[in-house]
């Protein structure tokens, strides 16, 4: 959520913002709903004030033994207009918050102006795509090599298109790649491990962006307060709402291994074979609390440790910084992570990174005491994925694969699975 003065006082701001991100939103429709909003609140405490007036001359009448009745019937009559206009202002009120809760954030200075993917810029890549003198198979294929390890038609069996079943070295090489992520995060960039609910309420969807804006990309159970998580960023940022930290425990950062569940809205006929977008999938994510001073720097630490991920398990990889009409609701800034897919040919998103200042600690109510005194302030929260676990096994079949079927395993997972360092076709 933006700063309501930054809405009153510069809302030319705003409306460049939004230009910029090829938003249709209208900055002059909350104008409108805030002027009357002052409007209402002047008219009732003009009303009040009068009330009270009048309240003080019956008192005098009735010490005076003077009829008071007119004054009472005015009285009367100016308490139903007040209980009216409240409700009124409530309505409009509420109106104005949701008008506010659907604003996306402004973009940081840095960020490159454009209308989608194709403006975004590239910053560095590392690794160089192997030449494997065959034509590399897609994750699918080489599923199918080994006796559908990743087994999509059970999925749709048992739930339905987009859900798989992940049998034997599949399944493990899952929970290796999740292992070998929370180990890196806890032991070496100083993350806490979380395990939080995959359930979350209304509040705590809204309070990092998801609602109400994105609610058709949510699965929400029927008859209860509960919607399923489409990322750990949703209860991980939550764990402090409506808390005050002192300025000293800054920075936080925490990492945790979740499910994942997104309905796809909007997705028809995009990635609808294979691995890569599913209805649930497991990732590791990271959150971190910073100061406003640096979490620039802390976004800018944040990618290298999802950086350093894919540099370890001999993956190529690019980073990009998002344009204007490219980047998330909520972040001010975003770097992604596209790691390269042989059977595809091209780079594909595995980790988005983003730091998204005050606009979610706003409306989660997540602030900082600091340290030499005065008025609490927000926090800037940050995420970013420390790794798609599901993609990174894409890429770890895609990127391993020898012309036989074979998948040669990264060093660094080898551990992970029990020493085995590569999967034979059977």
């Amino acid at each position: 959520m933006l700063d309501l003065r930054l809405l009153q006082n510069d809302p030319d701001r705003v409306a460049r913002s939004l230009a910029a991100r090829r938003s249709d939103i209208n900055v002059d429709a909350f104008a409108e709903l805030d002027g009357r909003c002052r409007a209402l609140l002047a008219e009732v405490e003009a009303l009040k004030s009068e009330r009270n007036k009048i309240s003080a001359e019956v008192g005098k009448a009735k010490r005076e033994g003077k009829d008071a009745s007119s004054l009472l019937a005015s009285v009367g009559d100016m308490g139903d207009r007040i209980k009216k206009l409240d409700a009124e202002t409530e309505a409009v009120k509420s109106a104005l918050t949701d008008w506010m809760l659907r604003i996306p954030n402004i973009p940081h200075e840095s960020v490159p102006v454009g209308p989608d993917e194709s403006a975004n810029e590239e910053q560095r890549r590392w690794g160089e795509p192997g030449d494997f003198g065959f034509p590399p198979r897609e994750h699918w294929e080489l599923s199918e090599i080994h006796g559908n390890k990743l087994d999509f038609d059970r999925g749709a069996k048992l739930a339905g298109s987009r859900f798989t079943v992940a049998w034997g070295w599949a399944a493990r090489l899952e929970r290796a790649i999740a292992g070998f992520f929370l180990d890196i995060h806890t032991r070496e960039n100083g993350y806490v491990e979380v395990l939080p609910p995959f359930m979350v309420n209304r509040k705590t969807m809204t309070g990092t962006g998801n609602l109400p804006k994105f609610e058709e990309d949510l699965f929400k159970l029927e008859g209860w307060d509960y919607y399923m998580i489409p990322t750990a960023e949703v209860p991980v940022t939550n764990l402090f709402a409506d808390e005050i930290l002192e300025e000293s425990v800054l920075p936080l950062g925490y990492t945790a291994y979740t499910p994942c569940f997104r309905s796809e809205a909007g997705s028809a006929g995009k990635d609808t074979r294979g691995y890569i977008r599913q209805h649930q999938f497991s990732k590791v994510e990271m959150v971190r609390f910073s100061h406003p001073d640096t979490s620039y720097d802390e976004l800018e630490r944040m990618r290298g440790h999802a950086e350093n991920l894919l540099e370890r398990l001999e993956i190529p990889y690019r980073t990009v910084v998002l344009c204007t009409g490219d980047m998330g609701f909520a972040s001010a800034k975003t770097y992604d992570l596209e790691v390269w897919l042989p059977g595809q040919n091209k780079y594909r998103e595995i980790s988005s990174c983003s730091n998204c200042e005050a606009f979610q600690a706003r409306r989660a109510n997540i602030r900082y005491r600091p340290d030499g005194g005065g008025k609490p302030e927000f926090v800037h929260t940050l995420n970013g994925s420390g790794l798609a676990v599901g993609r990174t096994l894409v890429a770890v079949l895609e990127n391993g694969q020898r012309a036989d079927g074979s998948i040669v395993l990264p060093k660094a997972l080898v551990p992970y699975m029990g020493g085995l360092e590569v999967i034979e076709p059977k």
